[in-house]
């Protein structure tokens, strides 16, 4: 199939799907050159590349999308290593969300602040002590 096509299929741009090849998380088994030099998609490249939108959700980086796949391809980690990489990312979401909660709470303040300035003196001068208090 056509570049076009396999954008279509997998809910991708056809940037992204060169960017990818580029980067060589798609290989022999996904892409080859026609004579007139065109490429031309396996239906394994569909996988592949649900996969990897897979594991860009989970929040993955393109340096651990290639280990992740070299290793996947290689077959190369048991189940219960599999289950400790996920147990890690797990751990690495949760620590994130701490970090946006603390941004969000911060942000909150910042509006209701910035807003009591606009109406209320008092009420933003009570907000700024309370703050600082914090």
């Amino acid at each position: 199939m056509k570049i076009n096509e396999l954008a279509e299929k997998t809910g991708l741009t056809v940037y992204t799907i060169r960017f990818y090849e580029k980067e060589g998380l798609l290989d022999s088994r996904h892409v080859r050159r026609e004579k007139n030099n065109y490429r031309n998609y396996s239906e394994e490249a569909i996988e592949r590349l649900k996969f990897i939108k897979k594991l860009q959700r989970v929040d993955c980086s393109l340096s651990e999308l290639k280990e992740i796949l070299q290793d996947h391809d290689a077959d190369k980690y048991s189940e219960q290593q599999r289950i400790e990489w996920i147990r890690q990312k797990i751990r690495e979401v949760e620590r994130k969300k701490d970090e946006y909660d603390q941004i969000l709470g911060t942000l909150t303040w910042m509006l209701e602040y910035r807003m009591a300035l606009m109406n209320d003196a008092q009420k933003a001068h009570a907000l700024l002590t309370i703050r600082r208090s914090d």
